[in-house]
């Protein structure tokens, strides 16, 4: 076994798993930006490199979570309208 910090074979996806945290949390589902967040801030404190693009992910997907609960049904009963 490697020792801790080596880099692996495929190298580090701590931006490729940021970058695909923020595209999900802001297009499709909060959940699955929470899950890349988290796997991005996991692999940065393994390879030793900044987990901001993890956070801000996990950011995004909580607030994305939040717009779920509380505008669509809203909007979808006709309550209030996005124009």
């Amino acid at each position: 076994m490697p020792p801790a910090g080596a880099p692996r074979a495929g190298g580090d996806k701590v931006t490729l798993w940021g970058v695909i945290g923020i595209v999900t949390a802001l297009c499709c589902c909060g959940v699955l930006g929470i899950v890349f967040g988290w796997l991005s801030v996991r692999e940065a404190k393994q390879f030793g490199k900044s987990p901001v693009l993890g956070y801000i992910a996990i950011a995004l997907g909580v607030l994305a979570i939040l717009r779920d609960i509380f505008v669509w049904p809203k909007y979808l009963s006709g309550q209030w309208k996005m124009n």
